[in-house]
């Protein structure tokens, strides 16, 4: 039988969102030697608020005339819930990426793929065929593999080198991107079958960086009056950052109103394989055999998380 192409739209997206964020991470990085880690995430949100809301406009009042959705209550919830655990993954998601390698930050945080098939069968009842499971772990065995720092698991250990920083950064990032992913998988649910994927991507990236915006905006404000002039004056990175950011919330978003976040995320570990093509190219970092190994074992898992449609 011939899948429509909803069956199937959600993997262009979600390479499309991989390589967006792979951008946003090394303009962000950049951002973040300049203003610090709270300031540039920051930065991920509110300058990519004016594209969320320009593609809603344009969705629902210029082009397309699709109607505005009913928010309900469980709507708000799971998105605050995305929104506020999205702040705090992409923060971890910076310190680490001050510690050590930038691929391997990337990598790290990616131990959100069996937390968030934990997370959805916990608070979304969505459980991951057995496929669908073995893509997963093969694919997060890869990233343990890409984790480990020269020495192997003594230097973890010992903590030489940062390495338990960016083990603690890392993991915690990935916690907090995986109920962020639950978080917004469980917005486009609320919505209800009625509303089209793309409508329903394209309010909830549209509320979560408002939300976040205002939340980590008016915090750091509070603390450090001066970095909004410092902000301004970083602009031409901000943009970038931030544009790039909400091209890739936007293409993430949609996806998973199409498919489950397990499914979703395990193929955006992708993003581990742009960022070694940036980690080489931009940075001029290089990778061992057992962190190649790692690549390969996660390229696996994406071909099994493909190969169940």
């Amino acid at each position: 039988m011939t899948l429509s192409w909803m069956a199937w739209a959600w993997i262009p997206l979600t390479l499309w969102a991989a390589l967006a964020q792979t951008a946003r991470n090394a303009a962000q990085r950049s951002v973040t030697a300049e203003l610090g880690t709270l300031a540039a995430t920051l930065v991920r949100f509110l300058y990519g608020l004016p594209l969320a809301t320009a593609w809603v406009a344009g969705l629902t009042w210029v082009g397309a005339g699709y109607p505005v959705p009913h928010f309900s209550l469980p709507y708000a919830s799971w998105l605050v819930m995305g929104a506020l655990t999205q702040v705090g993954a992409t923060a971890f998601l910076l310190l680490a990426m001050k510690e050590r390698n930038f691929v391997l930050a990337v990598a790290y945080s990616k131990t959100e793929v069996l937390q968030v098939a934990l997370f959805s069968a916990v608070l979304l009842q969505e459980l991951p065929g057995p496929l669908a499971f073995g893509a997963m772990a093969v694919a997060t065995l890869g990233v343990v593999l890409l984790s480990l720092p020269a020495g192997g698991w003594r230097t973890l250990r010992a903590g030489e080198g940062g390495g338990s920083k960016l083990v603690a950064y890392g993991l915690a990032s990935g916690a907090c991107f995986a109920l962020a992913s639950v978080g917004f998988r469980g917005a486009s649910l609320a919505l209800g079958d009625g509303v089209a994927p793309w409508v329903a991507g394209a309010w909830g990236v549209f509320w979560a960086q408002l939300l976040q915006s205002i939340v980590l905006g008016g915090w750091l404000l509070a603390r450090q009056p001066g970095v909004a002039g410092a902000i301004a004056r970083a602009w031409r990175l901000s943009v970038v950052a931030g544009s790039m950011g909400a091209l890739a919330s936007i293409a993430w978003f949609t996806a998973y109103a199409m498919r489950p976040a397990s499914d979703v995320r395990t193929l955006g570990l992708v993003e581990v394989l742009f960022s070694y093509l940036v980690s080489r190219r931009m940075f001029s970092e290089s990778l061992s055999r057992t962190e190649g190994i790692g690549l390969a074992l996660v390229l696996a898992g994406l071909v099994g998380i493909c190969a169940q449609w």
